[in-house]
């Protein structure tokens, strides 16, 4: 067996072990780091293990150095600088960094095929095409989806647009269609599918709202594998391939549960825009009159009760929180609380963001109740206390028929005795509705940055 096949080999078990690993929090930090070494392997032994039929080897070490070296040090940076609420759009700028690669492989292959074209290039055009329209509707995509999720992009949506959508993806399908059965290098047909997907991707995401976002990313992440996979088919580059193949079963799956988990098909997902349109909304009045807890009545409820349930959201990122959350956690579990942490599978910006959050403080995995665990011992907890979570514990979901999130399931934090939301003012959420929640008779409104009404409540309990 040639040395690189059977590199290419332990790079591809490495991916699926690692990928495998990943499907737990105790394990995800190992597996990453497998996945991560079975990456390396591969680009090394791909360096100086590939040899063309004429025997060369790859050259250009310059420029492969060079590139690897300036990747490797953005990546580096960007990763220690990042805070925990910038998470997602990091992730977004990264996949379609990822997808920008795989249709610019397919450029370049297509330049070179037109330069020198030969027999029947069917199947070669099918790849290179597939892995233009793929690659560059997740790179625009992705882009769309970093600048809404920093705020930089707003929605956007016109009239009949999803239909316009179908008609430019329509468009770009027949003509790579028409390309692959009738063998034709045409730089004009390849170029005008190039901008057709980028139009495509960019109408794609951009009506597409904020509550849809993790969704969105998941998806998008899908995308870059299948496109990073056609680039393996290109090359017959095994590594490649299956770490293609993984990432987009691993996105497709779990944009499928995450659907699932909203209780909506990815079609309505699509299409719907859901949370695009912030004006008008069902639900957005008004549902009465709220009472608010102190700071030290609130300290006194959690000191003295059993059993405590914390609901992170994209709040307590947002004041980089988790830390003296799990302060807090610690603080009561010494006086004998039995305190878990309620987790939502869209809450936050992008899949598992508040395990992601929590697992940096160190928070123990066994805390970590998932939505069903949770909503089974909700009516035996004696205080909810909600951090920065909104649409994922709106009861509209359940009981207002007109309202955009109905029909999604939700944290049933309206059953526990007590409830404590901490925000920092009344405005709605990411979706843009008001939360009917906020103004049951069990629940309490504790105003304020996270991460100082947190200090200020772990220092009234140490004097309770």
């Amino acid at each position: 067996m040639p040395i690189l096949t059977l590199i290419y080999l332990l790079a591809s078990v490495s991916f699926i072990a690692g990928l495998k690993m990943l499907s737990h929090p105790a394990t995800a930090r190992r597996g990453n780091l497998i996945a991560a070494a079975g990456m390396f392997l591969a680009i090394v032994g791909t360096i100086f293990g590939y040899h063309d039929e004429a025997g060369r080897s790859l050259g250009n070490y310059g420029w492969i150095f060079g590139g690897i070296l300036i990747g490797a040090v953005i990546g580096a940076v960007s990763a220690k600088k990042v805070k925990m609420t910038s998470m997602p759009e990091m992730v977004s700028l990264f996949n379609g960094m990822g997808g920008a690669c795989a249709a610019l492989i397919s450029i370049v292959e297509f330049n070179h095929l037109a330069k020198a074209p030969h027999g029947d290039l069917g199947a070669e055009l099918l790849i290179i095409l597939a892995g233009l329209l793929i690659g560059t509707v997740s790179f625009t995509g992705s882009m769309v989806a970093w600048g809404k999720l920093n705020g930089r992009v707003k929605d956007f949506a016109f009239p009949g647009q999803h239909y316009i959508n179908m008609i430019v993806l329509l468009a770009a399908v027949v003509m790579g269609g028409w390309m692959v059965t009738h063998s034709l290098v045409s730089s004009p047909l390849f170029y005008t599918i190039l901008v057709l997907s980028v139009v495509y991707g960019l109408f794609f995401v951009l009506p597409i709202g904020g509550a849809d976002m993790p969704v969105v990313i998941s998806i998008l992440n899908s995308f870059t594998g299948v496109a990073a996979a056609c680039g393996g088919f290109l090359y017959d580059n095994k590594a490649m391939l299956t770490g293609g193949i993984l990432v987009g079963a691993a996105g497709t799956l779990l944009t499928i549960l995450m659907c699932k988990a909203m209780n909506r098909s990815l079609l309505n997902v699509l299409i719907g825009s859901f949370g695009g349109n912030k004006t008008g909304a069902a639900g957005t009045s008004a549902q009465g009159a709220y009472k608010e807890i102190t700071l030290s009545d609130a300290a006194v409820v959690l000191a003295y009760a059993n059993k405590v349930m914390i609901v992170p959201g994209y709040g307590l990122a947002v004041a980089q929180a988790q830390h003296v959350c799990h302060e807090l956690e610690k603080l009561l579990t010494s006086r004998g609380v039995d305190v878990k942490y309620a987790i939502h599978p869209v809450a936050g910006r992008m899949p598992g963001h508040m395990n992601v959050l929590l697992a940096e403080a160190d928070v123990a995995y066994e805390n970590l109740l998932e939505m069903e665990q949770a909503n089974e011992e909700f009516p035996t907890v004696d205080v909810v206390m909600v951090l920065g979570a909104n649409d994922v514990v709106n009861p509209a979901a359940k009981n207002d028929k007109s309202s955009p999130i109905y029909g999604m399931p939700i944290l049933d934090v309206e059953l526990a005795r007590n409830c404590i939301v901490n925000k920092r003012s009344m405005k709605p959420g990411y979706a843009g509705i008001e939360n009917e929640l906020f103004f049951s008779p069990r629940t309490s409104m504790l105003f304020g940055d996270a991460k100082k009404v947190l200090q200020d409540l772990v220092a009234e309990i140490k004097n309770t």
